[in-house]
């Protein structure tokens, strides 16, 4: 190929998009991009670094409801608990294979959104595009939300517009500008995530040894008294494995943000299954690790747990209980602090990622065409700033109650996550479907082939749309019938629904046979930005020892 001749406008609209680009240069929709072109404009786009791809890829997966929300899977039995989140962790590491083969292979601005558009049908884009910019908006809420039950602890008794205030515009500071002050910043919270983590587990193995002010070798008592399983009958323990899973749905995240992510990356087919391979160490170390430890800590009948009398966040975290209960002083305001950057943290990354839905719906024509517009940077500023006006709605707390709201984001996210972890096993399998139709050799096609397939990507479909629907099995239970929180817990896949069958009806898209799904596009593209980047890496090897040990661990 001539790289200096112009290609047809469309050539490379799958990876530079048709983006306007504000630096009083002609728009990037108005220019014909031969393939030099295009690299060059991916290559401004890519500012995420290794180091930050892999603690941004851990800060999207722990956030503060592994310390906290996850005390409501306590109320289960510890050993409820432990099977419950090791079911569950089998199924994100499933979603995860399917992103490692299919995001490798076309590491795109949003790519799980986009792809499920390409390998199904345009109308499962459009779909899980929107809920995904539900939910993450919505997450944004919530942590702007949650920030002022958390400094309450120490007695904060202003109005809680202020922080929410503070939150989101911080929040819009660190997301407008670049991408790499965004993985920067994020590197640094993410980085105090893994030692709070950390922290907390050597806590529970101290202070279950008798190192605390009451000298109380506890153990693993509270698996005998009162026992490991919650429940007295058989529908009892089938409710609290149900319950169980739900907070675990709630608590474990992952691959649908490195999927987001993927566009932003350096060198996105080496740095991208990296990243994906560490899920199950993580899984395994912080959120395995993470049920272990509160199951040893606190009894599944403690009256803070049962009750949720805590005034605070922080109060009803079972860590925060177990140093109240053992009369530990100063460390839970540690853990609050800790905390606190966790919201930080967190807000942030959802706010990134509401943002990169908006914009990837809007790269396929989706959404409106002014949200496709990027600034110097590459960064879809017109979307981060939509995303901030829509988070305004965390004032809503002010007049209706912050439990009262928050309970009903926390519903409604963990359905929309189960919704896209099951689009995101579709697309896999239609993916799979395309290669074995159009007679592709999987392990010479894909970048990085799992071997876990197809096995983990039939387990994944089984599972995550089953407990799409159960996981708001409790509205339907005797004396808990609430319109508010069953239209919160099943309400997104209405909408989603709807918003899918509109499209379908209206733009008369296509389902994509197997022969069908485009396979082809954008591996030229892909192709010469990996052969740039390791031109990159060969014309400047590290030097210095830093620099090696950094390329080594990252």
């Amino acid at each position: 190929m001539d790289r200096s001749k112009s290609l047809d406008e469309d050539k490379f609209e799958g990876v530079v998009g048709t983006a306007e680009v504000d630096d009083g240069q002609p728009n990037v929709s108005d220019v014909d991009y031969d393939l030099a072109g295009a690299i060059a404009h991916a290559v401004n786009h890519r500012r995420l670094n290794p180091r930050q791809i892999q603690l941004t890829a851990i800060a999207g997966s722990i956030g503060a409801a592994l310390f906290v929300a996850i005390g409501a899977g306590v109320l289960s039995g510890p050993l409820c608990l432990l099977i419950a989140f090791l079911f569950w962790a089998s199924v994100v590491y499933s979603v995860a294979q399917c992103q490692l083969e299919i995001v490798t292979l076309f590491p795109l601005d949003g790519s799980f959104i986009r792809l499920a558009g390409r390998m199904v049908d345009p109308s499962l884009g459009v779909m899980v595009g929107w809920n995904h910019f539900f939910a993450q908006t919505s997450y944004v809420v919530f942590e702007a939300t949650i920030i002022n039950t958390l400094v309450e602890y120490w007695g904060y008794n202003q109005s809680p517009a202020i922080l929410i205030t503070v939150s989101l515009l911080f929040y819009l500071a660190i997301n407008v500008y670049r991408a790499d002050l965004f993985g920067e910043v994020e590197f640094w919270l993410a980085l105090g995530k893994v030692l709070l983590a950390a922290g907390l587990i050597l806590y529970t193995f101290i202070a279950m040894l008798g190192g605390n002010p009451l000298h109380d070798r506890f153990g693993f008592r509270y698996w005998k008294d009162p026992g490991p399983w919650a429940g007295g009958s058989h529908s009892g323990r089938l409710q609290s494995f149900i319950n169980a899973v739900n907070v675990a749905g709630f608590v474990m995240g992952g691959p649908e943000y490195i999927s987001m992510i993927a566009g932003e990356a350096k060198d996105p087919r080496r740095t991208v299954p990296r990243a994906i391979k560490t899920i199950m160490a993580r899984l395994v170390i912080f959120f395995i690790g993470g049920c272990l430890c509160v199951g040893v800590l606190v009894p599944y009948n403690d009256k803070t747990l049962v009750t949720g009398s805590s005034d605070t966040y922080a109060g009803k975290s079972p860590y925060v209980i177990s140093m109240t209960r053992l009369q530990i002083p100063v460390l839970p305001s540690i853990v609050n602090a800790a905390l606190l950057t966790t919201i930080i943290s967190a807000g942030n990354a959802y706010a990134f990622n509401a943002s990169r839905s908006l914009h990837a719906l809007a790269l396929d024509r989706k959404a409106p065409k002014f949200l496709t517009r990027v600034n110097k940077k590459g960064v879809p500023y017109a979307s981060v700033i939509v995303v901030m006006v829509l988070s305004c709605l965390a004032y809503l707390a002010l007049g209706s109650g912050s439990a009262k709201v928050l309970n009903w984001i926390l519903n409604f996210c963990t359905a929309a996550t189960m919704l896209n972890w099951t689009v995101m096993a579709i697309t896999w399998v239609r993916f799979n479907a395309a290669m074995k139709a159009q007679n592709i050799d999987r392990t010479t096609f894909l970048p990085v082939p799992s071997k876990l397939q197809p096995y983990a990507g039939y387990w994944a479909l089984f599972w995550a749309p089953v407990f799409l629907f159960v996981q708001g099995y409790a509205v339907f239970l005797k004396g808990n019938w609430d319109v508010a929180t069953f239209i919160f817990n099943y309400g997104i896949i209405a909408l989603a629904g709807g918003i899918a069958i509109g499209f379908k009806t209206f733009g008369k898209t296509p389902f994509y046979r197997s022969k069908d799904v485009d396979l082809q596009s954008d591996l030229e593209f892909f192709q010469a930005l990996d052969d740039h980047y390791q031109r990159q890496k060969d014309e400047n090897p590290p030097t210095g020892v830093k620099d090696k040990v950094m390329a080594k661990l990252f």
